[in-house]
């Protein structure tokens, strides 16, 4: 039985009420070709995709946005910073907060409608006051719709990589879009997911019969993977890397623009948040070692807020209430390494 609570207007609608004013959309315009151009291998710069677990609160996201911006002017010759105002938080067991756009106040009770206009709300300020449009992960691809206009980089999660709604709808994409390896981390899973992402798809969405002409920019995300017995065992190192990267070779040309992004926290890290920076020098140094590596690693996500660590309740401004992140000063320090090292 499903007891139906609040109507929810179209996305045509949401977005007819809060647009996205044309001189912030030329600025998304002008990001989207960034990383666009990072992903075909155009330019050599690397997408950073950073920011926190989870945005549960408009205030904290926008203080860290604004100084990403400032920090963006210090890098943007050699990285595409990206934040991440994830507004869909996936829960193992599915239940718990599951993000801004089901809970805008995560004390209170959900209001999907409220979280669509909170969450519209915050991605135009965040663009008019860092000069940088966002990721959010594409949990649910239904709402997709309400923040297409809004993003430059969309994530499939380990858990919906294997969904072939996921699958279809980032082949309507026009942006980059991450496809995290499955949770069980089969490297020929993830490629066929990426396969088809980058394929024209006919299917059933929003009510009506579409096609799409396929995503040449979605690839491949590595974030760890869960053994049968509950260990995270990492696949950032070199061997799984150039594993993937045969994969795509092997492909004949199917598989277009070969690309790979690593994810440095959840089964890579084992969500022990400092280990992102260790992560990351690896991959760094890994770079240098080969070029074939090189070539094919695109960037990195890294969990990030003003303070470091988590808490249960939103009692600290700017720490995150669902996985612990890295604090401000370390990721800082942490974008400018990559940077000098890019």
């Amino acid at each position: 039985m499903f007891a139906r609570q609040i109507e929810i207007p179209s996305a045509e609608e949401i977005v007819t009420r809060i647009p996205l004013p044309a001189e912030l959309a030329a600025i998304k315009a002008e990001r989207d070709a960034l990383a666009r151009d990072v992903i075909t291998g155009k330019s050599n710069k690397l997408l950073v995709i950073v920011g926190p677990c989870s945005a549960h609160e408009s205030a904290p996201v926008l203080e860290y946005v604004r100084r990403l911006g400032r920090l963006n002017e210090r890098v943007k010759d050699k990285l595409v910073l990206i934040p991440r105002i994830y507004t869909n938080k996936p829960r193992t067991r599915g239940v718990g907060y599951k993000g801004m756009f089901s809970q805008p106040d995560p004390e209170n009770s959900e209001n999907i409608l409220k979280g669509i206009l909170t969450i519209r709300d915050l991605h135009i300020k965040a663009i008019g006051e860092s000069g940088l449009s966002a990721a959010d992960e594409m949990l649910y691809p239904e709402n997709y719709a309400y923040v297409e206009d809004l993003l430059t980089y969309v994530a499939v999660g380990a858990r919906s990589s294997e969904n072939q709604l996921h699958r279809l709808v980032s082949s309507g994409i026009e942006l980059p879009v991450g496809i995290k390896n499955s949770t069980g981390g089969s490297i020929p899973v993830l490629l066929n997911s990426v396969f088809a992402a980058q394929n024209p798809q006919v299917f059933m969405y929003h009510n009506w019969q579409v096609s799409t002409r396929g995503n040449e920019y979605a690839h491949a995300v590595l974030r760890g993977r869960v053994d049968h017995h509950g260990n995270d065992i990492p696949n950032y190192h070199y061997e799984t890397v150039m594993q993937v990267l045969e994969g795509y070779v092997q492909s004949n040309g199917e598989l277009k623009n070969p690309a790979i992004v690593i994810d440095a926290n959840h089964s890579n890290s084992g969500k022990r948040f400092r280990q992102q920076i260790r992560i990351v020098e690896e991959v760094l140094q890994n770079r240098n070692y080969d070029a074939d590596f090189k070539r094919v690693i695109k960037g990195f996500m890294i969990e990030s807020f003003l303070e470091e660590g988590n808490q249960k309740h939103d009692v600290v401004f700017g720490k995150s209430i669902t996985d612990p992140c890295l604090g401000w000063d370390d990721t800082e320090r942490l974008i400018l390494d990559i940077a000098e090292k890019a």
